[in-house]
This record gives C-alpha cells, sequence and structure tokens, in this order.
C-alpha cells in the first residue's frame, strides 16, 4: 500500500506540473486567434466584439498572469474548459463530448487489436524461430512498424478509395443515414471505419511483434525454463506460464503509454481520413490557435498517459514477485 500511496501521490503533482504546463505553453505560440476569427468571418465582426472577446478569452493582456493561472485552475478543476475559438461558440466540453466516442471507438479498439494481435505473432515467431513463416515475421514487424502513418493512409486512401472506390475517402457516416444505432448505422459506422482502423492496426501491430519476439527470446535463454523441462513440465505448460508472463510484463508500459494516448487521438490518421475525432479537433485547434480547445485536450492526453502509467506500476507490483519482494523489503 505505501508503495501505491507513493505512486498516486506523484501521480497528483505530474499532473500538477502538466496543467501548469499547460497553461503556458499556448500563450507561447505566436499569433492572435481573435484575429484569426475576424479574417474567418469576414468583417461580421466589430471591433467591440473582438474586444469583448480577447476579454472573455483571457487574451487582453490586462489581467496578472498570476491571477489567470489561478482562474485557470479553478476552472479546470470544475471542468469549465470556456468556450471554442475554431468552434465559436460551441463549449469546448461539447466539442469533446461529441468527438471522444469517435476516437475511443477507433483508436482504443484498433490499439487493443495492435497490441494482441503483434504480441501473439511476437511470441509464435520466437517459440517457432527456426521456420520459415516465424523466422520472415521479424523483418515484416521491422517494416510496418518504421513506416509513416499518413503514407500508409494515403496509400491505402488511393487503392481502395480513390482507385477502387470500395471505401469512403473520410468521415464517419454516410449522409442523410437516419436513426443511429440501426443496422443500416452500423454498416456505414464500420464502412467508414475500415480504412483508418487498417492503418492503425498494421503499422502499429508490427511495432508490438518486433517488442514481444525480443522479451520472448530473452525469456527462452533463461536457465529455469531448462530446469522445468528437466522436471517434466510440459511444453504448454512452460509457454503460458513462463516464457508469455515474463515476456508481457515489459511490454505493459509501452501498452499502458499507448492506451493513454488513445485519448488524443491518432492526429495523422484522423486528418487524413476526416474522421471526426479528438486528433482532428486537436490539429484544427493548433492551427486556429485555439487556446481553451488545445489546453483541454492536452491535459485530457497528459492525465490519461500519466494513468495509464499508475496502472501499469500498480499491475507490475501485483503481478512481478521482483516489484512485490522490493517493495515489501
Amino acid at each position: 500500500m505505501a508503495y501505491i500511496a507513493r505512486k498516486f501521490m506523484l501521480l497528483l503533482f505530474t499532473l500538477f506540473v502538466a496543467a501548469t504546463i499547460n497553461f503556458i505553453m499556448p500563450r507561447l505560440v505566436p499569433g492572435d486567434p481573435i484575429g484569426a476569427m475576424m479574417a474567418k468571418y469576414q468583417g461580421k465582426l466589430t471591433p467591440d466584439a473582438a474586444d469583448a472577446l480577447r476579454i472573455a478569452y483571457g487574451l487582453d493582456k490586462h489581467g496578472s498572469a498570476l491571477q489567470e493561472y489561478f482562474v485557470y485552475l479553478d476552472k479546470i478543476v470544475h471542468g469549465d474548459f470556456g468556450r471554442s475559438i475554431s468552434q465559436f461558440p460551441a463549449p469546448v466540453s461539447e466539442v469533446i463530448a461529441g468527438a471522444a466516442p469517435w476516437t475511443l471507438g477507433l483508436v482504443g479498439i484498433t490499439t487493443v487489436l495492435a497490441f494482441l494481435i503483434g504480441s501473439a505473432l511476437g511470441l509464435y515467431s520466437a517459440w517457432k524461430r527456426g521456420t520459415r513463416l516465424a523466422d520472415a515475421l521479424p523483418p515484416i514487424g521491422l517494416f510496418l512498424s518504421s513506416m509513416p502513418y499518413f503514407w500508409f493512409a494515403l496509400l491505402l486512401v488511393y487503392v481502395f478509395a480513390l482507385w477502387h472506390s470500395i471505401f469512403p475517402l473520410g468521415g464517419a457516416l454516410d449522409n442523410f443515414i437516419g436513426d443511429s444505432w440501426t443496422p443500416k448505422w452500423w454498416a456505414s459506422l464500420l464502412h467508414h471505419a475500415a480504412l483508418p482502423a487498417l492503418t492503425i492496426v498494421i503499422t502499429a501491430a508490427g511495432g508490438w511483434l518486433v517488442t514481444m519476439r525480443n522479451n520472448a527470446m530473452s525469456v527462452l535463454s533463461e536457465d529455469y525454463l531448462a530446469f522445468g523441462r528437466a522436471k517434466g513440465l510440459s511444453e504448454g505448460l512452460i509457454l503460458n506460464r513462463y516464457v508469455l508472463r515474463n515476456a508481457l510484463l515489459p511490454s505493459l508500459t509501452g501498452f499502458g503509454i499507448a492506451v493513454g494516448f488513445v485519448v488524443g487521438g491518432a492526429i495523422v490518421v484522423e486528418y487524413v481520413f476526416s474522421y471526426p475525432g479528438l486528433g482532428y479537433y486537436l490539429f484544427t485547434a493548433v492551427t486556429a490557435l485555439d487556446y481553451p480547445l488545445m489546453q483541454a485536450l492536452f491535459l485530457m492526453i497528459s492525465a490519461a498517459v500519466l494513468l495509464a502509467n499508475f496502472v501499469v506500476d500498480a499491475l507490475y507490483a501485483v503481478l512481478d514477485p521482483r516489484v512485490r519482494d522490493g517493495v515489501n523489503a
């Protein structure tokens, strides 16, 4: 419990530091978001309205930075991130609530699938080393993991959307699809999500394949496996209880970080496919100097990654006897 308590206190402190950095960084970005809004609405905003918007968004530079900082902390504690500049006049919470299900559904599921598929193939490649298929998997995994997301996404768009017209160019649903949760709605959803999901799974699974194979190869060289075989343990028991468990532990940290970054979405993939997730809106917020939306999304990503690392640390204490022994000592 003392170990978990220390990790939890570290989590709270790191969240505070992340929130502070999140307040400072957007204000260092050059440019004037209100000026960009005036250009977007082409003179529909009067100078008085622009001044009022600068005051509302804390961009008037008349107040103390320290006062703005404490107001900012008070608002985020109460879940108030203000109104989006790029999606004006929608509140930031409304923009995030509308985009989050798309990102969590697409990036969350594909991240888990990529981890499971890549880890299974990596374990097979190490366990069956010396066979033609097992030895062919590591080079394939290295190629896939080094392949840029955007390049592979554009390749899929060209082949399956432009050339053969099998899948749509972008978006999340067909126009005028009708009621939600109907079979027609689900078919449209899966049809639009196929290419971005394939992009994430294929490129990410290669990295997990290589990582798992390296971990498994390291475990397979340990003396306790030879001792287990000498005692007459079956190959299946050795694979599941000793090789898989010990090879999977080092991957948990990377998986925890990957799950944390799910909140930020796959920015490039969502932008290429015009998928209305958090990554797409994060890119829009950065280009439009949308401070409130940027701050909310960056803070969400930081909090998710830190929370995922905390959960992984807790799992390590439960699953790894060496960590438990170190904690109790």
